[in-house]
């Protein structure tokens, strides 16, 4: 086979491409899993670097990072972790930015169970499930939208508690709940809702949910990690996270 100067030209580039790429360690929060997925899919094929991304609690990944968990970046669902990982000197406090504001909704698989204005939760049901408020943000927007609603202590009862925002929503996917407190992105696929029933609670009901990102002071790969960090705020990645339902600052 004949190679043209032109084509070994191409060639060196592809291969120094390569070679030049890195890796992005990524803890992210559970509601994020699949918007990041995409991200990092397109991340990947503009820079040649790769995203190993790692889904879960807010409050356990702050554990785990304590611990010295080899992590570059946080992709927290709220914006207290990152301050106090900056404060604490765990993180980088000068990389910390929003890059989403997520939505709590109430979801139900049964078409037709949540009604447009969640009465559904003063009338008769069996479970409610909402992540551990002590874990994940969400569940706190959770605690705090029933307790505007009046209702925290009356449902207590009532209440199954997932680890994550994401085990939160199997318990009503496997009808181990009636419904669930979850992500607005958690319902959406392809910009369209999936089955079941929803209601998206008013946002006077609980505090802004400021997911905030940080680059952690344990980062082996500076370079593609700062490529990362740079991407989220780009064009590209803004489209992915609004068409899943997120606000930006």
């Amino acid at each position: 086979m004949k190679f043209t100067p032109l084509g070994c030209l191409a060639g060196l580039c592809l291969l120094a491409f390569r070679v030049d790429a890195g890796e992005v360690r990524a803890a992210v929060a559970a509601n994020f899993t699949v918007p990041v997925q995409k991200i990092a899919e397109q991340f990947q094929a503009d820079t040649g670097h790769s995203v190993k991304a790692s889904y879960g609690s807010t409050g356990k990944f702050y554990s785990q990072i304590r611990n010295g968990a080899p992590f570059d970046v946080l992709l927290a669902a709220d914006d207290t972790t990152p301050d106090r990982i900056g404060k604490e000197g765990l993180g980088d406090a000068a990389s910390r930015f929003t890059y989403a504001i997520g939505k709590l909704v109430l979801w139900s698989k049964k078409p037709g169970y949540v009604d447009a204005r969640g009465e559904i939760l003063r009338g008769k049901f069996d479970k409610l499930a909402i992540a551990n408020p002590r874990l994940a943000p969400y569940g706190v927007a959770a605690q705090e939208t029933l307790e505007s609603l009046g209702l925290w202590s009356g449902l207590q009862g009532r209440i199954v508690m997932g680890e994550s925002i994401s085990q939160t929503q199997q318990f009503a996917d496997t009808g181990n709940a009636d419904m669930a407190f979850v992500a607005l992105s958690q319902t959406l696929k392809d910009g369209k809702t999936i089955e079941g029933s929803q209601w998206v609670v008013p946002r006077h009901l609980y505090n802004p949910i400021r997911q905030d990102a940080i680059v952690l002071t344990s980062v082996q790969d500076s370079e593609a990690t700062e490529a990362f960090m740079k991407y989220l705020k780009g064009a590209k990645a803004i489209a992915i996270i609004r068409s899943f339902g997120y606000d930006l600052p």
